[in-house]
């Protein structure tokens, strides 16, 4: 059996501890998810941690350094099933430093409102990541307390 691609993904949001708006990010490439929107973020490299590459592919792709928070919860210890080859863990994070822009993979970033779930959902979301849109409208309705998003 061949091993999964590892892809990690950003959750980017307005505020770790309170929340009110995700940063999506529409692909240009390849041409079947090109005008769909997706979370940001890209493969770990070999010797390189999960958070290590998602700080390194939001630098790469949007410009910005962040603030992990917690890991969204996926349906399995390898994180969400993007096809049969490659799955995806998700962690919620905050800009630090840096304004997003689509600098690679991107051509347009939109903040949506994540306490409307009805405006995020309305994006035409690549169909793997769109079980994570639910799943993460859910958390963010569900924390139950402030700071919540935040981690360990």
């Amino acid at each position: 059996m061949t091993e999964l691609i590892n892809v990690v993904g950003g959750a980017v949001l307005d505020s770790l501890s309170a929340p009110t708006r995700l940063l999506a990010a529409r692909r240009t490439a390849p041409p079947q998810f090109a005008g769909m929107w997706e979370f940001p973020g890209g493969k770990v490299e070999a010797g390189e941690s999960p958070e290590g590459a998602l700080h390194r592919e939001l630098r790469e792709e949007l410009g910005i350094d962040v603030v992990l928070g917690a890991e969204l919860d996926a349906p399995g210890p390898a994180g969400w099933p993007l096809n049969d080859r490659a799955v995806m863990r998700v962690w919620f994070a905050e800009v630090a430093d840096g304004d997003p822009r689509p600098l690679e993979d991107h051509d347009e970033l939109r903040w949506v409102s994540i306490l409307d779930g009805d405006e995020a959902l309305r994006l035409p979301w690549i169909p793997a990541d769109l079980p994570i849109v639910r799943a993460l409208l859910a958390s963010v309705a569900t924390a139950s307390s402030a700071g919540s998003l935040r981690g360990n």
